[in-house]
């Protein structure tokens, strides 16, 4: 079964989108191509960075993980982003529970 990372990309225009896939390399460069596997959220806001990567573990922890970090503020996610931290900080500053106790 393959590992689920969550990952940051800033746009051009200083936006930041949240996803998740198993090869975040190839993810981002489908994003990049601004082609028909890119998000349509990022078409026409090139160039683009990642600025933020985590390995999750599996799916649906990271489907969880993806939606509390889309339902935050541009300030809380930039502070994600400059803290980088690992997994199971970032269920701690989240407050994620992951059923796993």
């Amino acid at each position: 079964m393959p590992d689920w990372h969550l990952y940051m990309i800033r746009t051009r225009d200083g936006t930041l989108y949240t996803g998740i896939a198993t090869d975040v390399a190839r993810r981002f460069a489908e994003h990049q191509t601004q082609s028909g596997r890119c998000a349509k959220y990022l078409r026409g806001r090139a160039p683009l960075q990642l600025v933020f990567e985590r390995s999750i573990g599996d799916k649906a922890l990271a489907l969880k993980i993806e939606a509390h970090i889309k339902k935050r503020s541009k300030q809380e996610k930039e502070e994600i982003i400059r803290q980088q931290p690992n997994g199971e900080q970032l269920l701690a500053l989240l407050a994620i529970e992951t059923g796993t106790e």
